[in-house]
């Protein structure tokens, strides 16, 4: 029918029954079973361990991640995938966060209460303020916590839940982690300069920070021991660091830089306008005097379609680099291009006809 028609009636009707709870995971697991992809759900580590993550985000955080409306709080309008799929490429794109319902521009997506993320504040907080001093730079400092929490807390970590899901190397795969032979492969790229620079510099970082005489695994032993903080498990935080970190730029002193559980599952697109921030709790009237990470819709989003931030203007080299992959459609990716000015010969001046100095 036409406009008020019975189909549009119809589908009214249906849109103003809600969604019943659970119905969207059911959906998916029926479409990736469908795929022959959830074959044994319920011995798939990674679904175990996406549901241990929600479970320790709902206790150690207080953070409504439920699908269905409790008092105060609307549904959670994300889930998390094991497998995405790039919706430019249809290329896998690992894990992601997957819209459970229709999404609008300018909805909040999420809020992760910054106590939960890995920052240097939470670093100098574990190892001690004597070990980690004020100054030390951000990026070492969480490496050094995601080692400790990964390779010598283990199942004692409080994070031990997000530690699950962070991937392995090889799983990110940046080029700053392959081999000389592997990196022949891009002959002619500035990546292989920018890559070689990187390892050079991490190798520096690690004898200086933690291996070298007088570092920190002979000042601090039992803090810092070496059997775990090898060079091997440092390249594996920086592989992290790298790959999900976020700068947090709106927060009371300034900005810093943190590892957001949840948050960093989602994937990136050049096209998107999101960024994860931060901003204080409570409302504009009363503030609780804490601290979260936040994120807004930018776009409009399906029912089962991925969520996207920026990781920022980034070109293919620097996705390459620091995140393992490179997108065939990027706004961002440019060629460096070296330019010279011939200089002039006496050959030249008699070839034109000029009596100028040579």
């Amino acid at each position: 029918g036409g406009e008020g028609g019975e189909s549009e009636w119809a589908k009214a009707l249906k849109d103003s029954e809600g969604v019943a709870p659970g119905s969207f995971e059911k959906e998916m697991q029926a479409k990736m079973s469908g795929l022959g992809g959830l074959k044994g759900a319920s011995a798939n580590p990674k679904l175990s361990a996406n549901a241990n993550l929600i479970k320790w985000l709902e206790e150690e955080g207080d953070i409504y991640l439920a699908d269905e409306s409790s008092w105060g709080e609307a549904p959670h309008p994300m889930a998390i995938s094991t497998e995405t799929v790039d919706e430019l490429t249809n290329e896998s794109s690992g894990r992601g966060l997957l819209a459970r319902r229709s999404v609008n521009d300018g909805d909040e997506l999420l809020k992760i209460p910054l106590d939960l993320c890995f920052t240097k504040k939470s670093a100098r907080k574990a190892f001690g303020k004597d070990a980690l001093d004020r100054d030390i730079n951000e990026y070492l400092a969480i490496a050094c916590q995601l080692i400790r929490e990964k390779y010598v807390l283990g199942e004692k970590s409080r994070w031990k839940p997000y530690i699950d899901v962070l991937p392995e190397v090889d799983e990110v795969n940046p080029t700053f982690t392959w081999s000389d032979e592997d990196l022949g492969f891009l002959e002619g790229s500035p990546v292989i300069a920018a890559t070689q620079s990187m390892q050079m510099k991490l190798k520096n970082e690690y004898e200086a920070l933690l291996a070298g005489d007088g570092a920190l695994c002979d000042q601090f032993p039992d803090r810092f021991p070496r059997e775990h903080f090898t060079y091997e498990n440092w390249v594996w935080a920086f592989t992290m660091l790298f790959s999900r970190a976020i700068r947090l730029r709106n927060l009371r002193q300034g900005e810093t830089l943190a590892m957001v559980p949840y948050a960093d599952l989602i994937n990136h697109s050049s096209f998107s306008g999101a960024y994860v921030d931060a901003r204080e709790t409570g409302d504009w009237l009363f503030k609780t005097g804490g601290e979260e990470v936040i994120l807004y819709a930018d776009r409009g989003y399906r029912k089962m379609e991925q969520v996207y931030i920026s990781y920022g203007p980034k070109s293919n080299a620097d996705l390459l680099l620091l995140y393992g992959f490179a997108l065939e459609r990027n706004p961002f990716n440019s060629v460096d291009v070296t330019v010279s000015i011939k200089p002039r010969t006496k050959a030249d001046a008699e070839k034109d006809g000029s009596d100028a100095d040579i």
